[in-house]
């Protein structure tokens, strides 16, 4: 079964679904401001005779016409850093502030992990965490290219995340914490909307694999909750079209955690589509339609969720 082919009810045109899933995605760069600016980068590449096009709702986001991200020398000084466009929404619904603290659970190999760092001006704590060890050096390697030096890492499992080195014992220590401002929680998941650039994930996809990832997402997303301050933000975002991983994991938490869905700002120019309620015979709770799906045809990007969560006292 081509997966695609159950998310066409989801959809407002399954053609354009496919068709978008079917080409391969944009080469597209993310400006590191931890080291340089947006118009000196832009001037960089232009005296490189690279082409590029700006995104029209971020201009930090550029898309290359025929270059791939580190063929030139601003990405090589860690001005610039291979992102996919879509997956720079989730940083902006945490939106996480200068001298913070900060949780990414699962944060190998970076991209995400460092365009919160240029959020927070490179100050406050921001912890990276993956279960990968593996992964952890790729996570390293572009903090320490592009500059990043308020990120410590960490390998645990975050579903069984400890508090414990920062500060649950020691809080009369300078710097200690038993709580994060904000958390982004951005899942392994089944990975359907990463199909434009990887295919073979359409050919490998089962219901099964969904299913089991989905109680692993379910964990993190709990922990996230429980190690955040009572008005802290947690950010939920996968790369899946599936609900069983996206709002039914939503529903899930809301009924175990002190957490409720937002709003967030989605950028002027980026279309998004509400999240579902109903999916398969299940229900969900009304509120995750404020959760956005990026459906690849919309924004010609590649496929998306995220969801932002207020916690409660």
């Amino acid at each position: 079964m081509n997966p695609l082919e159950r998310y066409a009810p989801l959809v407002d045109d399954e053609e354009a679904f496919v068709e978008a899933c079917a080409r391969p995605l944009p080469s597209v760069v993310r400006v590191n401001t931890i080291k340089t600016t947006v118009e000196r980068a832009r001037e960089a590449l232009d005296a490189e005779g690279v082409e590029y096009e700006p995104t029209d709702w971020h201009p930090g986001i550029l898309k290359l016409e025929d270059s791939t991200p580190g063929t030139n020398w601003p990405y090589f000084h860690g001005w610039l850093h291979g992102q996919e466009e879509v997956s720079a929404l989730p940083a902006i619904a945490l939106d996480p502030q200068p001298g913070e603290r900060v949780w990414d659970t699962c944060a190998a190999p970076g991209s995400k992990t460092t365009q919160i760092a240029t959020m927070m001006d490179d100050t406050g704590v921001l912890v990276g965490n993956d279960n990968n060890l593996g992964r952890l050096s790729a996570l390293r390697h572009n903090a320490e290219r592009l500059g990043v030096t308020n990120l410590v890492v960490e390998n645990q499992d975050a579903r069984n995340f400890s508090m414990k080195p920062y500060g649950e014992r020691t809080l009369d220590e300078p710097g200690a914490f038993e709580q994060f401002d904000r958390v982004l929680v951005d899942a392994p998941c089944s990975c359907e909307g990463t199909c434009r650039k990887n295919p073979d994930v359409l050919d490998e996809w089962t219901l099964n694999h969904v299913n089991s990832i989905a109680g692993i997402q379910k964990g993190i997303l709990r922990r996230a909750v429980q190690v955040t301050k009572p008005g802290g933000t947690v950010v939920y975002s996968t790369c899946t079209f599936a609900p069983e991983e996206n709002e039914a994991v939503l529903d899930f938490v809301l009924e175990r955690e002190a957490c409720e869905v937002v709003e967030w700002d989605v950028p002027d120019g980026f279309e998004t589509a509400p999240g579902v309620t109903e999916w398969e015979g299940e229900e969900y709770d009304q509120s995750v339609e404020k959760a956005r799906r990026v459906y690849p045809h919309l924004n010609d990007t590649g496929g998306f969720f995220t969801a932002k969560l207020e916690v409660q006292a």
